[in-house]
Order: structure tokens, then C-alpha cells, then sequence
């Protein structure tokens, strides 16, 4: 079979994926193996590949691809998330341009769009993945909208709820004014920005005194219903029981007493605005204040605006200050850095809101996810999220589980009358009506009464279930299939999702199983870029991931992206990593070419420095297989990357192949070359879980092979013993010609031209590789000698001195003057040195890092002067 005499990554990936792909090789069933389970963390069906996706994913594949050949019955599940927010703004973007409003279309017609949009557009990041090799087992890809995904979902909200553990509450939430639904307290980020502060001066009612007031959000003042002081402030005393006049609005509202104000912070007078934000509506309960909402979804200004009604809040607050200022109601105005909670989604600012919303009780569901992790019976690596972890478990909120949205799961809350509280929650329309029926006692109701709540569950909601769910564990929870997978083993996710997701899953895993959902959560880092900037669309610094592949191959990107990419670390992405990978497989396939352009000879008998060269690399890649099982077990994979790679590049191609290959022209013996091939895929199945396609395309070019002998279902490596003293025999050996062949480069002695090496062996090494080092010296006579050899050129290892003889081979007298010249200026440097030192003024005043620099600048300079003149001598 000829083979290519460059590596076509892009004709050999499609090749080896389709192959995969048509035996079957990622799909799995129950059996009697032991699984290894691996549950994709579902991108957005309306996503595409971006290099966060490509690093997950890559680890992913790792680990599967390691399982498959170690013997498990390796299943990794592949799905999308239906993703409410994110879609929902797609469609409605998309019927915007086509001139149709979200509004004025029923919930059918607009999911019926929806749908339409998904089929079309959704899943696009699942073909991409392919292109990367990753291995899932596309039969089981899920979509958290399928039907039975859905129907879990709803189980599960009728079952908490009959538990106590849904309620619905009115209550203040976090409103994304963008999307226009609420959003949980994690899916808000808090951004420091610089800001104003505004010193606004209400008139005390009845007098011509004011009271100031501090304010970041003038325009929230329509909604004012209260100025608050701290009953202990001395200094307004005189204000207690009276009334404070509300500018613009001229709303006459009550000046109350609470130990709540700071009489430290700003001017130690509050206003309360109850509606918008959430330590006023405290106090507002506290003192049964009034509630004045002043903002309508989108973030206008309603009716209670007054003149400003109709007008975005930031326009209004420009306006409204222009307005207290020309009234003489702006006292002053300050710089001020201040938090402002932005939509995760949409980036919005947010805006505390009261609403009528469904929430799920944390506090006891959290209780058996925090002993799971404290207690290692679920780890987190790296350990430095245990901390975190703990933090936000020990002190969650109530999850608000509602969004105001039609894309997603709807909520199973059946209305049947005009009460807030007149409903049913129930897992289908009929059973609902059946419900109201009974609690009504109206035997008469018909599901016409009953309306379904409009809302949709927290896309969350339905993810956190997604162990279990893919496994349809919760619509049968005995089911041979999450009987066998579930638990899973390795959960690859994003620290920045451990609360949305990682927290939740387990706490729906103990709720549901009684046991974790997964054993190991291995926690990557962001991807940034050279400047330590997260990678974005916006910054216009994050590559296209299939160019890149395009570019360098897949199993080049890969082995990019993993080369440094340690746990929890950001990872700084650099192209030229892509280059060292891409440039990695070249190695591979070229050593490759090379092996199988030799020539097999029966006849000839195995040489000394082969046999010697593969008991030691048998040695070396049972050493270097201990070390990448310890990466593994620690997730350390990208120091199991650089182990396998340093194996292969350093021990098996630099060193392995030149010990054994055979002169030119000449033919390698059969054994030598039969134990050669053997190395060569012991290699290939470590390196198969990072480049897959190089390794399968090697494996299947050395001989014929069958669906059942592909690499992909190989079997790793087995562990054996080996001899630790060849491989500190080999590492002696290794400097021994490393010295040679500086001699040869420094004197310009050609490889062709023999030379020979005589050693003054005074460290008793064993003489075992002194046949390995006459074949890559080009050694022709190797003596060992009691004594100092002269006219000849030198070097040490350890303490053993090497010599080769120069007669003949360079021009004497041009090598003395050169050695002299390099002496004379080491001397002279020296004297320099020693001149310093002796300055007692520079010894004592001078640092004693610079001081310990100049001395060691001394024994260097000595050194070199003594074997400078041991040279010389030799010479003479």
C-alpha cells in the first residue's frame, strides 16, 4: 500500500468519521460491562461552535474515547437545550423583520414559528461537533422539548408542588425589561460602573424646610411613598411624625422611623420606593406603605409617570434631573461606582419588579448537595470551587421558576376563577379539570373554565434533570436504562454555570434517586485570548473553531487546545498551539512513513543496539503509562497530553527509531521490525482519546484490518513491570551522545566520518549502551581508559570523562588558538569579576542577590578556565 507523502487531515478526518459512524462504534447498550457515563452539558439548540463548546467538548471526547478502550461499555448522551430566552428572541427578531408582532399572534401561532425555526436552525452546534470527532452516541441525542423531556418536566413541577415545595408568591423578582420576563438571582451578573449620585431636596410638608435625600435613580422618585430616618439620628428629631412633599409629583408622603437607615451613609435620610427595589418593599410591608409601580414592561414610564409616561427610564432620568434642577430640587451631583445587575441573557439592566411568580423552595433540597460535595461523595475538580460551592448552597434563595414567555415548558397551573389562589396544578388539562372539580365541589365546570397559566418554566427546570431525564428516569424510574447509566461518572461543564446547573442536577438527583447524579465534575476554564480577554463575538478575538480545523485538522486543534489547559485555569488561546498540533500529527505520520519504507529481512539476526533500544523504550512507555494514568485520575489531562506527547516525539521518534533503524540501503531484521510495529500501536491507543483520526488512519495503514480490530475498540495498554535501571542507564547514554554530537557540530566533523570515543570511567557506569552509543555516535572504536587522554577534544557526563582523539580529523594549531583566544577572555572577564569582589564598599552596600550573582559569575568563569586549559593541555 503506498502511502501519502504528506499528511490530508481534512480526507482522512471525513473518512474515519463516516467509518465510525457506519459500525456503530458510539452507540451503546446495556450489557454486562461496566458503564462509564457521560452526559453532554446541552448547548443551546440555537447556538453554533465556539471555543468554549470546542474545549468541553474536547475534554469530553477524552475521556470517552480513554473508557471505550479500557474496556467499559462507554455511552456519551448528546442533546440540546430548548433555551426559552435566547430562542424567543431569535423568532421574535425573525417575525419582527417579516413585519409581524409577537402580540398580535396567538401562543399556538407563535410556537408553531417557534418550532419551524428550531427544525430549521436548531441542532446546527451537534453537526459541528462532528467535525471534531466527538464520539456521542447520536441514536440518544435529546432535546429538552422532546416529548418525554416534557413530560418530565411537568411530573416533576406537579410532584414538588404537591409536596409544598412550589408555591406561587407575589413577591419582588428581577425583571429583564429586554426580554420581558423574570430572570433567578444567578442568572443576573453585577457590573461595577461608574455612575452619578444625586442629592434631591424634598420639601417638609408645612414649613419651608427641606431634607435631602441620595439617589442613583432619580426618575424611581414618582414611586416614592416614604422618606425614612433612623429614630436614633439626632439630627432629625424635629422631622419625627411629619411629612415630606415628593417633587414633580407633589405627593404628600409620611416620614417614618426605622433602625434599617445607616446614619452613617449618605445623608441619613431614605427614600422608599417599594416598588423597585427589594429593601424598600421591606420596609414598605413593615410600615404598610403604599406601592406605586412607575414602569411598564419594556421599562417605560406608565401612567404614573405623568409627563414622562411613554419614555424609556435613562431618557427619563437625563430629563428629570434637567427638570429638579430648573424646580431647585438638585442639591448637587457626585461621580459614584456603583453594582448594576445585568441580564445574563440579554444584557439589559435589571429592574426590580413585583410580580405574581412561581418559586421553588431551596433550603431543604440544598441540604443533601452540600453533604454530597463536602463530603467527597461528589468531587469537584479543581477543589478551589469547593469553597464557592458551599458558600452559595449554605445561603440559597427560593427559585423563581416562572418566566414570562410562550417558548418552553408551560406552566401545568390550571386557573378555574378570578381569586390570585383559584387554581390547580395538574399534569394534563384533563386531570386538572377533574381537580377543580373536586375543590370547587361545581360538578358542572367544563375545561372551557379552566385557563392555563401563561407563563413557562426557567429553562433550568428542565436541565436539571437532564441525567436522569435522557434515561427516562423520571417517567420510569426503574427502567433498565437508568438503572445501568445513572449514576454517571464525569460531569465537563463551565464554572460558571456550577449554581444554574451542577448545583441543581445534584439536588434533583437526591431527590429523585436518593443518590448524585454524577461522581467527578471536572470544571474547565474560560478560553482567552494572548491579552487575557475572554473570547466574544463583540471583541471580534474569538476564531472561527472550523477554520480552524479546516486550518490544522481536528486532532491539531485539539491537541491546541489541550496543551494548556489545566482544570479550573482560564486557558490563553494562541493559534500557534493549533500549529504545534497540526505539526504533531506531521511527526507521527513522517516517523510512520519512515518505518514502513523499510526494507524486512528474515535472514538477518537481530542487532545488539536493537534489542537493547526496545527493552529500554518497553521500559520508558511503562513508565510514562503510570504517569498518564495519574493524570488521569487527578483530570489532569493536559499534563497526560504532554506525557504521551513527549513520549512520542522525544523517546519514540528522536531516540527509538534512530537506535533501530538500519544503515542506509540496508534491510531492518524481522524481529526488530515486528517489535517496532507492536510499540508503534501500543503508541497509537495511547494518543487515540486526543487524535483520534491520526492514530485510527496509522492503525488501519499498517495492516489490513477488520470492523472488530479498529483502533477505536482496541484495548489500552496493559501495565507490566519494567526496569527502572535501563531507563537511568539510557538517560546517561542519551548525554554521552548529545556531548558527541556537539563535538562533531562545534568542530565540523561530518556524520559519515568515524571517530573514536575512549572514556575514563570514574563513576563505574555500566558499559550496557555502549553499543547504542558507537551506532549514533558513528563510533568505530570505543575503549574504555585508566587515564587522561592526550590530543584529543573532551567532555564530561557526571563524572566521566569522554575523549576523541582530533589527528587528522581537524587542523590542530587553528584549535589551540582558538582555545587560547577563548581563554584570554575568560581570564580577562575573571580579573573584571574578582576586581568587583574585592571592593569592599560594593560587598557591603550592594544586595545580597547581586552579590551572590557576581560570585557565581566567579565559579563559573574558574570552571570554565580549568577545562579551557585541560583542552589546551590535551592538545600539546
Amino acid at each position: 500500500m503506498g502511502i501519502a507523502s504528506h499528511y490530508n487531515a481534512k480526507q482522512v478526518e471525513d473518512k474515519w468519521y463516516d467509518y465510525w459512524m457506519k459500525n456503530n462504534y458510539f452507540h451503546s447498550e446495556v450489557d454486562e460491562r461496566e458503564p462509564y457515563t457521560i452526559v453532554i452539558p446541552p448547548p443551546n439548540v440555537t447556538g453554533v461552535l465556539h471555543m468554549g463548546h470546542m474545549l468541553n467538548n474536547t475534554i469530553q471526547d477524552v475521556l470517552v474515547r480513554r473508557a471505550r478502550l479500557k474496556g467499559y461499555n462507554a455511552c456519551w448522551v448528546p442533546g440540546t437545550d430548548h433555551a426559552s430566552i435566547a430562542t424567543e428572541a431569535k423568532v421574535v427578531a425573525k417575525l419582527k423583520a417579516e413585519g409581524i408582532d409577537k402580540n398580535d399572534l396567538t401562543r399556538e401561532e407563535f410556537l408553531q414559528h417557534a418550532w419551524d425555526w428550531t427544525h430549521k436552525h436548531g441542532g446546527i452546534i451537534l453537526q459541528q461537533l462532528k467535525h471534531l470527532g466527538a464520539s456521542c452516541d447520536w441514536d440518544r441525542t435529546k432535546f429538552t422539548m422532546d416529548e418525554d423531556m416534557s413530560a418530565s418536566v411537568i411530573k416533576v413541577f406537579v410532584d414538588l408542588y404537591e409536596k409544598g415545595l412550589i408555591y406561587r408568591g407575589y413577591r419582588m423578582v428581577n425583571w429583564d425589561p429586554v426580554a420581558q420576563t423574570t430572570l433567578s438571582d444567578e442568572e443576573v451578573n453585577h457590573e461595577e460602573r461608574n455612575g452619578k449620585l444625586f442629592y434631591l431636596k424634598y420639601k417638609v410638608e408645612g414649613t419651608e424646610e427641606f431634607l435631602t435625600i441620595a439617589t442613583t435613580r432619580p426618575e424611581t422618585i414618582l414611586g416614592d411613598t416614604a422618606i425614612c430616618i433612623n429614630p436614633n439620628d439626632e439630627r432629625f428629631t424635629h422631622l419625627k411624625g411629619k411629612k415630606a412633599i415628593v417633587p414633580i409629583c407633589n405627593r404628600v408622603i409620611p416620614i417614618i422611623e426605622d433602625e434599617y437607615v445607616d446614619m452613617e451613609f449618605g445623608t441619613g435620610c431614605l427614600k422608599v420606593t417599594p416598588a423597585h427595589d427589594e429593601n424598600d418593599k421591606n420596609l414598605g410591608d413593615k410600615h404598610d406603605l403604599e406601592v406605586i409601580d412607575i414602569l411598564n414592561d419594556d421599562a417605560t414610564l406608565n401612567k404614573f409617570g405623568l409627563h414622562y409616561e411613554g419614555k424609556d427610564r435613562f431618557v427619563v432620568r437625563a430629563e428629570i434631573v434637567e427638570e429638579l434642577e430648573l424646580t431647585g430640587h438638585l442639591e448637587k451631583v457626585e461621580d459614584h461606582l456603583n453594582k448594576v445587575g445585568t441580564s445574563e441573557r440579554t444584557g439589559a439592566v435589571i429592574e426590580p419588579k413585583l410580580s405574581d411568580q412561581w418559586f421553588l423552595k431551596m433550603k431543604e433540597m440544598a441540604k443533601p448537595a452540600i453533604e454530597a460535595v463536602i463530603g467527597d461523595d461528589i468531587n469537584l475538580v479543581p477543589e478551589k470551587f469547593l469553597n464557592t460551592y458551599r458558600h452559595w448552597m449554605e445561603n440559597v434563595r427560593d427559585w423563581n421558576i416562572s418566566r414570562q414567555l410562550w417558548w418552553g415548558h408551560q406552566i401545568p397551573a390550571y386557573f378555574y376563577g378570578s381569586g390570585k389562589n383559584d387554581f390547580v396544578v395538574a399534569e394534563t388539562a384533563e386531570a386538572a379539570l377533574e381537580k377543580a372539580k373536586e375543590v370547587t365541589g361545581n360538578k358542572e365546570l367544563q375545561a372551557s373554565d379552566l385557563t392555563q397559566d401563561k407563563d413557562a418554566l426557567d429553562t433550568w427546570f428542565s436541565s436539571w434533570l437532564w441525567p436522569m431525564s435522557v434515561f427516562n428516569g423520571i417517567l420510569e424510574p426503574e427502567n433498565k436504562e437508568i438503572q445501568y447509566y445513572y449514576p454517571t461518572n464525569d460531569l465537563v461543564t463551565a464554572p460558571e454555570i456550577l449554581f444554574f446547573w451542577v448545583a441543581r442536577m445534584i439536588m434533583a438527583g437526591y431527590e429523585y434517586r436518593g443518590e448524585r447524579p454524577f461522581k467527578n465534575v471536572y470544571l474547565t476554564g474560560i478560553v482567552r485570548d494572548k491579552q487575557r480577554r475572554k473570547m466574544s463575538k463583540s471583541l471580534g478575538n474569538s476564531p472561527d473553531p472550523l477554520g480552524l480545523i479546516e486550518q490544522y485538522g481536528a486532532d491539531g486543534v485539539r491537541v491546541g487546545m489541550l496543551l494548556s489547559s489545566p482544570a479550573g485555569n482560564d486557558l490563553m488561546f494562541d493559534e500557534d498551539l493549533c500549529k504545534q498540533g497540526s505539526a504533531f500529527s506531521n511527526k507521527i505520520w513522517n516517523a510512520f512513513r519512515l518505518v514502513k519504507g523499510w526494507e524486512v529481512s528474515e535472514e538477518i539476526e537481530q542487532p545488539e543496539t536493537a534489542k537493547k533500544a526496545i527493552d529500554w523504550y518497553n521500559a520508558k512507555f511503562q513508565l510514562s503509562l503510570r504517569e498518564i494514568e495519574d493524570h488521569f485520575s487527578k483530570y489532569r489531562i493536559s499534563d497526560a497530553l504532554m506525557t504521551t506527547y513527549k513520549l512520542i516525539w522525544d523517546d519514540y521518534c528522536s531516540w527509538f527509531l534512530e537506535m533501530v533503524k538500519p544503515g542506509y540501503g540496508d534491510p531492518i531484521d524481522a524481529k526488530t521490525f515486528k517489535a517496532v510495529i507492536t510499540i508503534l500501536e501500543e503508541n497509537l491507543k495511547l494518543l487515540h482519546p486526543f487524535m483520534p483520526f491520526v492514530s485510527e488512519e496509522i492503525w488501519q495503514t499498517i495492516t489490513e484490518r477488520t470492523p472488530e480490530e479498529a483502533l477505536i475498540i482496541a484495548k489500552w495498554p496493559e501495565e507490566k513491570e519494567y526496569d527502572a535501571t535501563i531507563i537511568k542507564e539510557f538517560t546517561h547514554a542519551a548525554e554521552v551522545i548529545a556531548g558527541v554530537r556537539k563535538i562533531r557540530k562545534d568542530k565540523n566533523i561530518a556524520f559519515k566520518n568515524v571517530i573514536d570515543l575512549k572514556v575514563l570511567n570514574n563513576e563505574n557506569t555500566g558499559n550496557s549502551f555502549d553499543s547504542v552509543i558507537a551506532k549514533m555516535g558513528n563510533i568505530s572504536n570505543f575503549e574504555y581508559v585508566s587515564g587522561a587522554v592526550d590530543g584529543a577534544l573532551s567532555f564530561r557526563v557526571k563524572s566521566n570523562e569522554y575523549f576523541i582523539p582530533i589527528v587528522g580529523a581537524i587542523d590542530i594549531e587553528a584549535e589551540k588558538k582558538k582555545i587560547q583566544e577563548e581563554l584570554s577572555y575568560t581570564e580577562g572577564f575573571l580579573k573584571s569579576v574578582d576586581k568587583k569582589l574585592s571592593n569592599e564598599r560594593f560587598v557591603n552596600n550592594a544586595p545580597e542577590q547581586v552579590v551572590a550573582i557576581e560570585k557565581a559569575k566567579k565559579a563559573d568563569a574558574e570552571a570554565k578556565i580549568e577545562a579551557l586549559k585541560a583542552s589546551l593541555n590535551s592538545l600539546n
